[in-house]
């Protein structure tokens, strides 16, 4: 069937968008234990970028889960699928000329690589939020650790299943140990050049 599939060109591609935005796209992939402040971060990133004119859109585990990927489970199989489809809709964003800001535990190096090679390495910003496993279980809000460790739930990264940490993240951030406005300004100082703000 894949011979039969042949794109269409457009007269408006993603420079072209670029322009309109005034801003390079980028894909901000936020991956760590669930309970390590992925979420928090990336909610506090992206209400900043907004305050600067960025064009943005958050993608999060647990709403694409409810939608997209609602036929998925948590195997490691489903795992992978559940980020291949997430990497191929942040890829049509970046095309759209969006910074897309991407919330998931994503525990498989192998998987994280394929995002890069979806996106595109230029466009690809990892930050690995590691945070100690004590802290996200004393945090625990959706009450998943606790259930995880009484058998309730499989496959539960860092209790039953594994999380393979980045070996060379664009940017890692312990939550323990710096707050969530130096988190935020981290990132931006990492990723201005990358964005190539026109305010004027």
């Amino acid at each position: 069937m894949q011979e039969n599939v042949i794109p269409h060109n457009f007269s408006i591609g993603k420079s072209d968008r670029s322009k309109l935005k005034k801003h390079q796209p980028l894909l901000l992939w936020f991956t760590g234990l669930s309970g390590s402040g992925k979420s928090t971060i990336a909610n506090a990133m992206e209400k900043y970028l907004a305050s600067q004119g960025v064009h943005t859109y958050t993608l999060d585990g647990d709403n694409v889960r409810k939608g997209l990927n609602n036929n998925l489970s948590f195997t490691p199989e489903d795992r992978t699928e559940n980020i291949r489809r997430i990497a191929e809709v942040a890829n049509l964003m970046v095309d759209a000329g969006l910074v897309v800001l991407a919330a998931f535990v994503s525990p498989y190096l192998k998987d994280r690589e394929n995002i890069r090679s979806i996106v595109g390495n230029a466009n690809y910003f990892e930050i690995f939020v590691n945070t100690p496993i004590s802290e996200c279980e004393k945090r625990d809000v959706k009450g998943l650790y606790a259930k995880a460790r009484a058998g309730e739930i499989l496959n539960f990264t860092g209790v039953n299943a594994p999380y393979e940490a980045p070996a060379q993240p664009d940017i890692e951030i312990d939550t323990t140990k710096v707050t969530l406005e130096d988190s935020v300004e981290m990132i931006f100082n990492k990723i201005k050049s990358k964005l190539q703000l026109d305010n004027e």
